[in-house]
């Protein structure tokens, strides 16, 4: 091995797994490799089985095989998150959590010191926000630590101040046994915010769950990040992001998306799909323009039989085409037609459900004019990047803060409630708003402006900058 070879930066990039975390982390080590740097990709056994069977490729070892021969000098490593393959996450989700926060870890340990001690050491840690570790085992190795926060600076802002909100008693602790309701006006860069925005374990008055220890202990480790790069615009959240800055350096780096998506460069693809994926291009070719509602709810939180119920009877009154990607788990493992009964054959003319598809494809089609959404942040920056406004039902997390920011902020989507409180007539009502009001196009246009605007590399845009 020469010496410059040697002397090449090396970025250990651990992604946190889940399918929300995984795409834009798979996505900035290819960033970071093609701008020189050596990367070592984790992943564990789990999401690179999933994958693998996805793809239909069981004996695929690197899923970055394709673009280590275009060039880039990316490594692939896969570790245990300490539960068998076969274990079922999505359903036990405590289980899942625990074991990364109790096992996870020392598997990850164990792989820094392999890398320190070979003859490419890792010169910095890129770790997903979430994870419990990051800072000690940093310091340990001493090298630099850098936090991956995969959501927007409002959502990381919240947690960095949950002290506050302690403080305030809009956070349970043990003095109070309730949330104030209240509007939230001391939070640093944040004008004021409901407590109904909150992210959902925010909102919750129990927090002594496995996965409050996650955010409580994450936390204090992202306080002793080196800096924090973020998959937001500086110019959509400057006020929030300015105040981040105070604490500590805060780089919004974003959107975060393959190089194909955005129409730069091509690009060889890297599977990150945890599902095989439906062709939906021949159908959506056959549909007028704008005229095609998509409804997903990402990969992982659950919808209630109730609330399936009431979308898809309000979608059904709407009238409205529709191509619908409905899990096979998205109720629960056990539910084998989630749908009402009837609903399949009685609106074939007009709509299909598919099990997956690729999101980006089809979002970025002509004949798609509304995304019901759960409101996942890759899945708004992906339909504000293809000018699609959105219809927000939040489920789970920072989804909730997400349609504050798709709803009161940007005005490019409308408020359907959320978990637990589907309403058909509402759903068909609000259906027919989205699709039939050009206002809601004339504000993504904006909102997608600043998007392309910052990741321009001629004249260099606020992301690449800060990159």
């Amino acid at each position: 091995m020469d010496q410059s070879h040697r002397k090449k930066s090396h970025a250990l990039v651990i992604t946190y797994p889940l399918q929300g975390h995984i795409i834009p982390s798979v996505h900035l080590a290819t960033k970071l490799a093609s701008n020189g740097f050596t990367v070592t990709f984790v992943n564990t056994e789990s999401i690179h089985h999933q994958t693998s069977k996805a793809q239909n490729n069981n004996n695929n070892n690197n899923i970055f095989a394709g673009v280590r021969n275009s060039g880039l000098d990316i490594n692939y490593e896969i570790i245990s998150d300490g539960l068998p393959i076969s274990f079922d996450r999505s359903l036990n989700h405590d289980q899942f959590m625990a074991s990364l926060l109790h096992v996870f870890s020392a598997h990850v340990e164990e792989l820094v010191k392999k890398l320190m001690s070979s003859d490419d050491p890792v010169t910095c840690i890129i770790a997903d926000t979430f994870f419990v570790w990051p800072s000690t085992i940093s310091k340990k190795f001493g090298i630099p630590y850098i936090s991956f926060w995969t959501e927007p600076a409002l959502v990381y802002s919240l947690y960095y101040h949950m002290h506050l909100l302690r403080l305030h008693g809009h956070l349970s602790n043990a003095w109070i046994a309730d949330n104030r309701e209240d509007t939230i006006t001391y939070i640093p860069g944040v004008p004021e915010i409901e407590p109904s925005d909150l992210m959902s374990y925010l909102q919750e008055t129990d927090t002594s769950s496995v996965v409050h220890q996650i955010i409580f202990k994450a936390f204090e480790q992202a306080k002793a990040a080196d800096y924090v790069i973020c998959n937001t615009v500086q110019e959509l959240e400057p006020e929030t992001i300015l105040a981040l800055n105070a604490n500590q350096p805060f780089y919004a780096i974003g959107p975060i998306f393959a190089p194909s998506f955005r129409n730069t460069s091509p690009s060889t693809a890297i599977a990150t799909s945890l599902w095989t994926e439906f062709n939906c291009k021949q159908w959506l070719d056959s549909k007028p323009k704008g005229s095609i509602l998509y409804i997903s709810f990402g990969s992982y939180a659950h919808l209630s039989k109730k609330d399936l119920e009431e979308i898809a009877c309000g979608v059904f009154k709407s009238e409205v085409g529709f191509i619908w990607v409905l899990r096979h788990d998205i109720v629960s493992s056990d539910e084998v037609e989630p749908l009402p009964k009837g609903f399949m054959e009685e609106s074939k003319e007009r709509g299909i459900v598919v099990p997956w598809c690729c999101q980006t494809e089809v979002l970025a089609h002509d004949s798609v004019g509304g995304f019901l959404t759960h409101c996942g942040w890759n899945s708004v920056l992906e339909s504000i990047w293809s000018g699609v406004p959105m219809l927000c039902f939040p489920l789970l997390t920072d989804q909730f803060t997400n349609r504050k920011l798709v709803v009161s902020d940007w005005k490019v989507g409308v408020d359907l409630g959320g978990k637990g409180r589907a309403d058909r007539r509402e759903v068909s009502k609000k259906i027919k708003c989205l699709m039939g009001r050009e206002e809601f196009k004339k504000e993504i246009k904006v909102v997608r402006r600043a998007l392309e605007n910052a990741t321009s590399v001629n004249p260099k845009g606020s992301s690449v900058k800060n990159f």
